[in-house]
C-alpha cells in the first residue's frame, strides 16, 4: 500500500505533466497559426499610379519573425513527443520568441507611423490588408511568448522543489 504523501507526489506530478502538454500545445498552435499569418501575408496597391507589392519576404525584420515563430512552433510540437526528456527547457524558446516579436513591432511600429526624423513613410494606409494580418501574426506570437514564460517560470519553481 502506498503512502498518503507518494500518492500526492504522484498526482502533483501527473498534473504537472498535463499543465506542461496543455501550454506546449497551445503555444505551439498560436504560433504556427502567427507563422501561417504571416507566410502568406501579401497586398499589391497602386501608390501615385505605380503598382507596389507588400510581402513578408521583402522585409528582414519580418522574416526573422516568421522564421522564430515556425522553429518555436516545430521544437514544441517535436517536444510534446518528448515532454519527459525536454520538459524543462522552454526558456530557449521565450527569448526566441521575445526577440522575434520585438523585431515584429518595431518594424510594425514605422509601417503605421512612419519615421518623420529619418524619412520614413507609414505605409499601412496603403497596405492595410498587409498590416492587419502582421498585426494579427504579431498578436498570436506575444501569446505563444507569454505561454512560454509561463512554462519558463513552472519549470523553474518545479526545479526549486526538486530535492537533490
Amino acid at each position: 500500500m502506498e503512502k498518503p504523501h507518494t500518492i500526492r507526489i504522484l498526482k502533483t506530478h501527473k498534473s504537472f505533466i498535463l499543465t506542461q502538454i496543455s501550454l506546449r500545445f497551445l503555444a505551439a498552435a498560436s504560433t504556427l497559426a502567427a507563422t501561417w499569418i504571416t507566410f502568406t501575408s501579401k497586398q499589391t496597391t497602386l501608390v501615385f499610379g505605380i503598382q507596389i507589392d507588400a510581402r513578408y519576404s521583402y522585409s528582414p525584420t519580418f522574416k526573422f519573425f516568421a522564421y522564430a515563430n515556425l522553429i518555436a512552433s516545430a521544437f514544441t510540437f517535436l517536444s510534446l513527443f518528448f515532454v519527459f526528456v525536454l520538459g524543462n527547457k522552454p526558456a530557449i524558446m521565450t527569448v526566441l520568441l521575445m526577440g522575434g516579436c520585438a523585431a515584429a513591432t518595431a518594424i510594425g511600429y514605422v509601417g503605421k507611423y512612419g519615421n518623420s526624423h529619418s524619412g520614413w513613410v507609414a505605409i499601412c494606409g496603403y497596405f492595410g490588408k498587409f498590416c492587419n494580418r502582421i498585426t494579427a501574426a504579431s498578436l498570436l506570437s506575444y501569446f505563444g511568448f507569454l505561454l512560454y514564460l509561463l512554462l519558463t517560470v513552472i519549470s523553474a519553481n518545479k526545479s526549486r522543489q526538486i530535492q537533490v
